[in-house]
């Protein structure tokens, strides 16, 4: 998904891959606004790896051991490893890249910002799963010289069940002149092979397909949730029980690794130059990144990473990380309710970096155990 509402995105961020050559040229004819309400499929699945939910869980610090051992995962009931809660940012960093670049060509890849990421969870996702993705542009509103610009991946299963749907909201600006110094400033730290050029996506096995209404079919019903198993338990907690305080430490070196794990390779995140080109201090975490360690703070909490049924957040702020010392994120949380009968709870986040607030709002529903707890991995 793309990267955080003060951070420009160049070639990252969310919607998958490209689009048949024939797609394209019909997708390109249209504006973008005949566009909203319009699907697309990705022409592959995804195979989900074990060894990528390990890189992928370290690369967020999300240390649950069912993240990592396959026998934990068996004692939550599921038969492969638990990815992170925000995995699926793997994905929709190459379906934005693609979507820019290939349907919404309207506006410049540079000119993107992120606002909003929402995560619903019908079921963790495993390894060993082969998920179909479904892409929709739901909606385009503008706002003076901006477009706001909201899409939906859908996570299908091989029986072609709900397994997760991600919501984004973008700003994206159109008609705007790129500096070519910048450009070409830029083009000498980017990661080569994640500039979009033209055709590039003809052939890609990644790509995405614009379906036909009548090829629209609604997903099947998801499969009934597992129960959880929660430290804390829906009878413990009350609205207002505050979650214990956390302190995590950003560096250069988390930057780099993340973005070669989610395939977000922006250079803001690792060039001083291109930070400061786009007008930032320094070099800034990914906002993806600082949601995976929201998400990690979270289940540390929880005990369980399958508790989770929903999580969005609206980005304000970034984490600027200096070349030779940490920057500290620390995290908060609150619940705002629970429901002792059916364990459904509320948590409020919190997420600062140097004083300032991270998120606009951060909140996850959850389930919590309605018993007392039988073991707890973290």
């Amino acid at each position: 998904m793309p990267d955080t509402a003060e951070h420009i995105v160049p070639d990252t961020a969310e919607t998958l891959a490209a689009l048949a050559a024939e797609t394209i040229v019909e997708s390109t004819k249209a504006t973008a606004a005949e566009l909203v309400g319009r699907h697309f499929r990705v022409r592959d699945h995804y195979d989900v790896g074990r060894e990528k939910i390990r890189e992928f869980a370290r690369a967020v610090r999300n240390d649950h051991a069912a993240h990592h051992r396959e026998t934990v995962a068996a004692e939550l009931g599921y038969g492969g490893l638990l990815a992170s809660p925000t995995f699926a940012s793997v994905i929709g960093a190459a379906t934005t890249r693609s979507l820019i670049g290939s349907v919404l060509t309207e506006y410049d890849v540079s000119q993107i910002l992120q606002t909003d990421q929402v995560f619903e969870y019908h079921r963790p996702i495993l390894a060993g799963d082969r998920l179909g993705v479904d892409v929709v542009v739901e909606n385009i509103r503008g706002f003076g010289d901006n477009d706001f610009i909201t899409v939906k991946v859908t996570l299908t299963d091989a029986d072609v069940r709900p397994v997760l749907v991600a919501t984004t909201t973008i700003v994206a600006r159109k008609g705007v002149e790129i500096d070519p110094v910048a450009v070409e400033t830029v083009s000498g730290v980017v990661m080569h092979g994640h500039v979009v050029e033209p055709g590039q996506f003809d052939t890609d096995p990644n790509g995405l397909i614009l379906l036909a209404p009548e090829e629209v079919a609604e997903p099947a019903a998801p499969a009934a949730p597992l129960p959880v198993n929660t430290v804390p338990t829906a009878a413990g907690v009350a609205a207002g029980t505050e979650l214990p305080a956390a302190k995590v430490p950003v560096t250069r070196g988390d930057l780099v690794n993340y973005a070669g794990v989610s395939g977000d390779p922006n250079p803001i995140h690792f060039s001083d130059t291109a930070a400061t080109l786009v007008g930032l201090p320094t070099v800034v975490a990914h906002g993806m990144l600082t949601m995976g360690l929201t998400a990690g703070y979270l289940v540390d909490w929880l005990g369980d990473p399958s508790a989770l049924g929903k999580f969005s957040v609206r980005f304000s702020g970034f984490v600027p990380v200096e070349p030779t010392a940490p920057t500290f994120v620390e995290f908060t949380g609150k619940v705002k309710s629970v429901d002792a009968a059916t364990g459904a709870a509320t948590i409020v986040l919190g997420a600062t970096s140097e004083g300032k607030k991270l998120f606009g709002r951060a909140i996850a529903e959850v389930r919590l155990s309605r018993l007392p707890e039988t073991s707890a991995h973290g």
